[in-house]
């Protein structure tokens, strides 16, 4: 593989990258088997690729779990990465990005995965009950104690990027290094103020979902699956929209001899704000698959081809795991108290 810089960090890492969220699951939505898991990340490090990530939330700390079992011997090899903020118990204290929080939850991480550091360790999702300025210096400190090496994001919006970049510079504390955003030939939104803010800032960018929550892979077709809602990633009103453009997808992949799943995954890398495409298999299969694309680069033809379909900057549809602002979720945030509104006409 040609390995690509992590944003200016220094720290080389493969363009594919593999998301252990579907491993040392228990077999309802992942791969419940251990051992296949475990041969199926070794089979990743094979192939060059050298960045994993993973979260603790993921099958309640069971994928870092079974991470820490693969990892033996390997290690050094692997730029690891995972994350912290998603509920870990029913203690509303047990979840967050506050300093209390962080600092259980690393030490929780450590010890699943056998490790006394961790490459990466990103806030999973933003938290608007916490300060900016007290996660990044909980993550400062872990810095500077050499329990993590660097620190970054998933899911954070542009504003709040440039706030954390900016905070971190008046402050003197660590910069966040990456950001983890959904990114896929249906779900091109970060195009937009994201990945510019991310390139800007010298931030490497890890993205999520590149198959956009298996739609990309060529199994999903009208007429062919009666209930798109059980994708489960989705907004389910917007099937008919997803499907149209998914057909054309289909249209281009047929036309230029390029597996669906291999157009997808060369679309996602192909931008310059692109670090790495994250990969979560759930079997070995699956796995061969993505890899014998792994060289695939597509032509400004094929691009502009895309961009008919999907126009950047935009969103055929949002997936269910994505990031919504308070501003968005709580009505209260959005609606003046009656007492302050005109008078009705």
């Amino acid at each position: 593989m040609q390995y690509r810089t992590l944003g200016r960090t220094g720290v080389q890492v493969s363009p594919f990258a593999l998301g252990a969220m579907m491993l040392g699951t228990d077999g309802r939505i992942g791969n419940g088997d251990e051992q296949d898991s475990i041969r199926i990340v070794h089979r990743a490090l094979d192939a060059g690729i050298n960045l994993i990530d993973t979260a603790d939330r993921y099958s309640q700390g069971g994928s870092e779990e079974l991470l820490g079992k693969a990892l033996k011997g390997r290690r050094d090899d692997v730029v690891l990465a995972t994350k912290f903020h998603g509920p870990m118990g029913d203690d509303p204290n047990r979840q967050g990005n506050s300093r209390r929080w962080i600092m259980r939850a690393v030490e929780d991480s450590l010890r699943r995965l056998q490790t006394d550091h961790i490459d990466l360790y990103q806030a999973h999702r933003p938290d608007d009950t916490v300060d900016l300025e007290e996660t990044l210096s909980a993550l400062t400190d872990l810095v500077r104690s050499g329990k993590v090496r660097m620190i970054g994001t998933s899911d954070f919006p542009a504003s709040m990027q440039v706030e954390a970049q900016w905070t971190s510079q008046r402050r003197g504390l660590e910069r966040f290094r990456t950001e983890q955003p959904t990114y896929s030939i249906l779900n091109r939104g970060i195009e937009r103020e994201v990945l510019p803010v991310a390139q800007r800032h010298g931030m490497g960018t890890l993205v999520w979902s590149p198959l956009a929550g298996g739609m990309l892979t060529g199994r999903f077709r009208r007429g062919q699956d009666s209930d798109l809602a059980r994708v489960g990633m989705f907004r389910h009103n917007q099937d008919e929209r997803r499907i149209d453009a998914v057909e054309q997808v289909v249209a281009l992949s047929e036309e230029t001899g390029i597996r669906m799943t291999h157009l997808a995954l060369a679309f996602a890398i192909a931008h310059p704000g692109v670090t790495s495409a994250l990969i979560g298999p759930r079997s070995m299969e699956q796995l061969e698959d993505l890899l014998a694309g792994a060289d695939v680069v597509l032509s400004d033809e094929v691009l502009n081809r895309i961009d008919a379909i999907v126009p950047p900057g935009t969103d055929v549809t949002r997936l269910d795991q994505q990031y919504e602002p308070p501003a968005v979720l709580r009505a209260g945030l959005r609606r003046r108290p009656v007492e302050e509104r005109p008078a009705a006409v």
